[in-house]
């Protein structure tokens, strides 16, 4: 099979079965490796070709090769599990080590500044991520079928369970986000169905298109510098959010439930927070410590 063909099948199957920003991520990616083997076959992209190609990649960062190979790989593996080629060339193929930093969470403070100096729509807009803690693209596709203002409640739908089924959930609102959609829902276009639309202009079709909201990254770029905060984007909020319930004693399994996440590991990434049993845990440290320290120091009689 040609590579180009495989990797035309792979994209048909992303946007098929996965979120719009996965598929957006593939393409992204798909341009680059079509560029580097564009009219071979899939037997001759070779381990050697894609490890040297990865090599290249990695002169930008680890991370960023490591990217190229978890796609490359899972774009091998589709093929085989088609049965449109018989290995996967990438098999023993290492992931660069990386220097795994803390995530930076932005600080309740300097989000209610950007939130202040953005646009009526726009602060409408994060503060619904804000008070959900969804996911962008959650937020983007919310109806307001998906919203509840009697029992005061939202449903996000997420394709990030195995399967790439939509996956619903129910989330609580707080006063804020009850306050935010109630007037939305007072002030909305009766023939729109979506939370959050715009209308743009379409310079493909050359035509006015009215759809829900897409990617929005530099709206918070914009917003970070105008306030002179430090740079974060929507997805920090959920990590915020996760980290003021952690330091509330709220129990692992209602955040996980909250943000979605299908595994408890995931939940625990997005908790920045130091526990109170690891404060204890090193109390009891400090305090066994400090007495080694005095009986070392103790002058002989």
């Amino acid at each position: 099979m040609e590579f180009l063909e495989l990797v035309n099948r792979r994209l048909d199957h992303v946007r098929a079965y996965n979120s719009e920003r996965h598929y957006r991520d593939q393409v992204y990616l798909v341009k680059r490796w079509v560029k580097e083997w564009n009219g071979l076959r899939c037997s001759e992209v070779s381990q050697d070709k894609i490890q040297s190609f990865l090599l290249e990649r990695a002169k930008v960062s680890p991370y960023t090769a490591n990217k190229e190979l978890m796609f490359l790989r899972a774009l091998f593996n589709f093929g085989m599990s088609k049965n449109l080629i018989k290995e996967n060339p990438t098999k023993g193929i290492s992931f660069f080590p990386m220097e795994k930093k803390p995530k930076y969470v932005p600080s309740e403070e300097d989000v209610l500044k950007v939130i202040e100096a953005a646009d009526p729509d726009t602060q409408d807009y994060l503060w619904t991520i804000k008070e959900t803690m969804g996911r962008m693209g959650e937020i983007n596709r919310l109806t307001w079928d998906d919203v509840n203002l009697e029992e005061r409640y939202v449903t996000l739908y997420t394709r990030k369970k195995k399967g790439g089924h939509l996956t619903p959930r129910k989330v609580p609102m707080t006063n804020k986000l009850f306050e935010v959609l109630c007037r939305r829902h007072e002030q909305r276009d009766k023939g729109k169905p979506w939370v959050f639309w715009q209308r743009y202009w379409d310079r493909k079709n050359k035509e006015w298109v009215e759809a829900p909201y897409q990617e929005r990254k530099k709206i918070m770029r914009t917003l970070c510098r105008k306030v002179g905060v430090r740079y974060f984007r929507f997805h920090a909020l959920r990590h915020l959010g996760a980290s003021i319930l952690d330091r509330a004693n709220v129990n692992l399994g209602s955040i996980q439930r909250i943000l979605g996440h299908e595994n408890r590991t995931t939940t625990e990434i997005y908790l920045h927070s130091i526990g109170e049993t690891e404060r204890e845990a090193m109390k009891v440290y400090e305090r066994v410590t400090t007495n080694s320290h005095t009986i070392s120091h103790t002058p002989k009689q």
